[in-house]
């Protein structure tokens, strides 16, 4: 078999560099989960997925982007302990912590799509911060609103307000990181 052959197509997802950095980020993510500071008052974790999201986002095409975030959530959902803390199953993505699942496939899409278009790194990053957080935080409050039934301002201190300075630190290093792997030219 020509090797040139099944790596030459960069748009073809299907080619052993693109399903290794696929499967590689599908590591990463679930390996993030475990990285997990659980908070008193919240069912949500502090973990270091939301770098990994973002990064997946800055690297990959949006059809890998969306293919890496739906395995990974599939994997959890049939029991692999691939979610924050170690956790899976249904309960866990239709609890009241599920909704940022949601929110990561669509914003890890979105972000890869406009970093196909823009290349300034610093517009990439604000991206990350105007766009991507506050979309990942509007699934994950509303699925815990419509879960918990709590009120608006509750949802807020629960699955917001804690996590926004240490998540925009996520998408600065999201962006370094990005930054450098895309000097070794992989990208």
């Amino acid at each position: 078999m020509n090797t040139k052959t099944i790596t030459s197509d960069k748009s073809d997802i299907r080619s052993v560099n693109n399903l290794t950095v696929m499967a590689m980020m599908v590591a990463l993510i679930s390996a993030s989960a475990y990285i997990s500071i659980p908070l008193p008052f919240s069912s949500v974790n502090l973990t270091a997925q939301t770098l990994i999201v973002n990064f997946i986002g800055l690297l990959l095409r949006p059809k890998q982007a969306f293919l890496v975030i739906l395995t990974y959530i599939l994997i959890g959902l049939i029991g692999v302990p691939v979610f924050s803390g170690g956790t899976s199953g249904p309960g866990r993505l239709f609890g009241p912590s599920g909704g940022y699942f949601f929110g990561w496939l669509i914003t890890t899409v979105l972000i890869s799509c406009f970093c196909q278009k823009v290349k300034d790194l610093r517009l990439q990053t604000a991206f990350l911060i105007i766009v991507g957080i506050p979309l990942i935080y509007f699934f994950g409050a509303l699925q815990m609103h419509f879960v918990t039934n709590q009120p608006w301002p509750a949802i807020l201190v629960q699955a917001v307000l804690p996590f926004i300075p240490l998540d925009v630190a996520k998408c600065i290093a999201a962006a370094a990181l990005a930054k450098a792997i895309r000097r070794t030219g992989l990208f």
